[in-house]
């Protein structure tokens, strides 16, 4: 099938940065294809039905899941898209999902439980201090604070009742892994999947009392200009080679698709998946797995024309 028209599918309220990067995707692809913007709304259905491929970029999670949404509507109308499946990032969106099934294929997680709504502590959780409490479905650090990783059992409660009282969704708790902070890109699928440059993530710089973690004020406010990152990352070809495979057996674990991006911490050589992003944002300037990208000679427009081919590939 030849494929001459494309369609760019976004949420239908866009910040700046989303907008900057549906702008650029679309940019990207009028290069080689003709291509339109559709937002996912009252319209969609009736707008989407006359389309060759979709490259999507719906990547609204949390509680509502919108993510999940276009991939399962395109799946119902039999239209070929980028990403993954709605069933894939159903458990990538469910921090404590992904890590259950990280675990039953042994791949490293940091140990962990999850705390439901209306669930009350008495006791420790047999896991080890210090410990790192998040929102089990929000992403781009929502709910982590200076305060999320405790050392005892009443900083433990008190953290877990503010997840509950401010998403009204479960506690994830693991036992925080204070190492090198790593990004893992992948692009590609099956035999064909292409591990990026591993990105090495910096808190060294912040100032004097700031956490030395992915917060929600470090990545959006404190952090810029502030965070150091290193490509490729400065970690032994021993620990890299672990990395990799353990990626590799993550991607085939959780079916991830096309491109996806995967969190990881390192202590002592030994390396800990931490969370999976199955639709990683690709905004200029801004989203780390360009940053990979970059390493191997990919620009902007390079980069999203590469994985539009992959995922056409993939159908075609």
């Amino acid at each position: 099938m030849e494929i001459k028209k494309i369609v760019v599918v976004h949420d239908k309220n866009l910040d700046k940065n989303k907008s900057l990067m549906v702008d650029s995707v679309f940019n990207a692809i009028n290069k080689k294809y003709e291509v339109v913007k559709i937002p996912f709304d009252e319209n969609f259905f009736e707008n989407i039905k006359k389309v060759d491929f979709v490259f999507n970029l719906s990547t609204s999670g949390g509680k509502e899941g919108r993510q999940i949404h276009i991939p399962a509507i395109l799946d119902l109308l039999n239209i070929p898209y980028t990403g993954s499946s709605a069933f894939t990032h159903t458990i990538c969106l469910d921090k404590f999902i992904t890590k259950l099934i990280l675990s039953f294929y042994n791949i490293p997680t940091s140990r962990f439980t999850h705390i439901k709504e209306n669930e009350y502590i008495e006791n420790d959780l047999n896991l080890n201090y210090p410990l790192i409490v998040k929102p089990v479905r929000e992403g781009s650090a929502l709910g982590l604070t200076k305060n999320s990783v405790v050392c005892d059992l009443e900083s433990l409660k008190r953290e877990v009742e503010k997840i509950h009282k401010d998403f009204k969704e479960p506690a994830l708790v693991e036992e925080f892994i204070d190492g090198i902070e790593l990004s893992c890109g992948v692009v590609g699928n099956d035999e064909e999947l292409i591990i990026l440059p591993l990105l090495e993530i910096d808190f060294s710089s912040l100032p004097e009392g700031v956490e030395r973690f992915y917060s929600y004020r470090v990545k959006n406010e404190i952090g810029e200009n502030k965070i150091k990152y290193y490509c490729p990352a400065r970690i032994n070809k021993e620990v890299e080679e672990k990395i990799k495979r353990g990626v590799k057996a993550s991607c085939k674990a959780l079916g991830l698709r096309d491109y996806a991006r995967i969190d990881i911490r390192v202590k002592n050589d030994e390396f800990y998946i931490l969370e999976i992003n199955s639709l990683p944002l690709l905004i200029p300037g801004y989203s780390d797995i360009l940053k990979m990208g970059e390493k191997i000679g990919l620009n902007y427009d390079d980069f999203i024309l590469n994985l539009l081919e992959v995922a056409i590939k993939r159908y075609f």
